[in-house]
């Protein structure tokens, strides 16, 4: 059976560098493997979920250039949480609790004061129907917990349980649900969380791989027992370490100001973020690739290391600007075009060389063949140049037969020749060799320039 993946982010903001190295590891293995790549809009959380988000991140997914089988919603799916609540619910796994938050924090208090781990000591198990039946006349609605399978059967101490799987990326891993709380998974309010949507809906749309980070390993443990207490076989789990920052610190604060909507603004191209969220915290060079297919011929598990990727958004815009600085005329003509740039493959190759994102091609443009002011640092010889400027059309080889004339009546080399000659010609100390510019600047152009006029 082929692999059937799936990215799940919540309509709660825009995506940032850290949803969309998920996202790619995800959509690599489904590229390498010819599989299903699935988006599950996690917008159960009422309060911040938007519409607004939600096509946010289809347009951020799109203009990345992904594409989706299928797109779920599990805020259409409600009524199939219910369902399976209600089966957990007859066969005594999923229980229901009364205390408030500020009970509950009370408990965690006391708990940590003598000394013992914070855990829910299954009140809610003791109850009575005489005692929920009283809760609820004062008010009170039910939490529910999913009770961990972490006893004996003699007691509702919870003891030592190991659940365990062989992660693909970090290798053995093993969680001691023993240690840890029935996880609540509806809220008073009826609302389903995370940890149980999430694995009804795996089972459901019969998810082979769960490619996430590392921050959901001890989550892995609890939701493989909630898997098998549904009588499901759990997917296989892949989680790879989280991003860092250049100064190795997190990124969560940061965030907002690596969104996908951000860096498409600065002008980043799709592959160049594509390239570094893929290929950060591997053992394969960070490069810049042209197509996804070229990023899935490369991906393996193996090759992701368990310790934590490095971003640095300086790296990122210089393997924009090596990216450019190797794609062909074809891929970029439109975008070109579009802003009036018509120089065609000639002026692309002269100037892709010296651009960071791509619009900086319009000032590159401008100095081509809009009207600059000539910085004049040697008048004498910009004017003799001016004089000896052949008849077009004109060629890579104008240039040079240019210079050397030049050379041979002034006496000058090196900077002292080419320096001021680049002043005058661009008004800028340095860009893209003039051999290839000249030519595009045309011989009236560059004559005024020469003489120290607007041209």
């Amino acid at each position: 059976m082929a692999p059937k993946l799936r990215f799940a982010p919540s309509p709660t903001g825009r995506l940032h560098i850290g949803n969309i190295r998920t996202a790619v590891l995800n959509y690599l293995l489904v590229l390498k493997t010819q599989g299903t790549f699935i988006l599950r809009l996690d917008d159960t959380d009422r309060e911040r979920s938007t519409e607004e988000f939600a096509e946010g991140i289809r347009k951020d997914l799109a203009w990345l250039g992904f594409s989706w089988q299928r797109e779920e919603r599990q805020s259409d799916r409600m009524a199939r949480y219910a369902e399976v609540a209600e089966a957990l619910k007859a066969k005594g796994r999923l229980y229901p609790c009364y205390e408030t938050e500020d009970e509950l924090d009370r408990k965690r208090k006391r708990q940590l004061a003598r000394g013992m781990p914070p855990l829910y000591d299954r009140a809610g198990l003791k109850l009575t129907e005489e005692d929920r039946a009283k809760l609820e006349a004062e008010g009170r609605k039910p939490h529910w917990r999913f009770r961990l399978d972490n006893t004996d059967g003699r007691s509702l101490e919870p003891l030592p349980t190991i659940v365990s799987w062989n992660d693909l990326i970090r290798g053995d891993q093993t969680v001691d649900i023993g240690s840890l709380s029935d996880p609540v998974l509806i809220r008073e309010d009826g609302t389903p969380l995370y940890t149980f949507t999430s694995v009804i809906d795996d089972i459901d749309f019969a998810i082979t791989h769960i490619v996430r980070g590392e921050d959901h390993v001890t989550n892995s443990g609890v939701q493989i027992s909630i898997f098998e207490a549904l009588g499901a076989e759990p997917p296989a789990f892949a989680h790879h370490s989280l991003l860092i920052g250049s100064d190795g610190h997190a990124l969560s604060k940061r965030l907002g100001t690596l969104s996908i909507e951000t860096f498409r603004n600065d002008g980043l191209e799709p592959m160049a973020i594509l390239s570094h969220a893929a290929l950060v915290g591997t053992s394969d060079a960070i490069e810049p690739h042209a197509e996804l297919a070229e990023l899935a011929a490369l991906f393996d598990f193996s090759k992701i290391s368990t310790a934590p990727g490095r971003f640095d958004l300086e790296e990122l815009k210089a393997l924009n600007a090596k990216l450019l600085h190797k794609t062909p005329y074809e891929k970029v003509a439109d975008r070109l075009a579009a802003w009036g740039i018509t120089g065609g493959a000639a002026f692309w190759e002269a100037v892709r060389g010296n651009i960071t994102v791509l619009s900086d091609a319009k000032e590159w443009w401008s100095v081509v063949a809009g009207e600059i002011t000539p910085v004049i640092e040697n008048a004498a010889l910009t004017s003799k140049a001016a004089d000896l400027l052949p008849p077009e059309p004109w060629d890579a080889g104008t240039w040079s037969a240019l210079t050397g004339k030049v050379s041979s009546e002034a006496g000058l080399k090196g900077r002292a020749l080419f320096h001021p000659l680049r002043l005058a010609l661009t008004g800028r100390e340095a860009g893209p060799e003039l051999k290839a510019l000249l030519p595009l600047i045309g011989r009236m152009r560059a004559e005024a320039r020469l003489r120290g006029t607007r041209g």
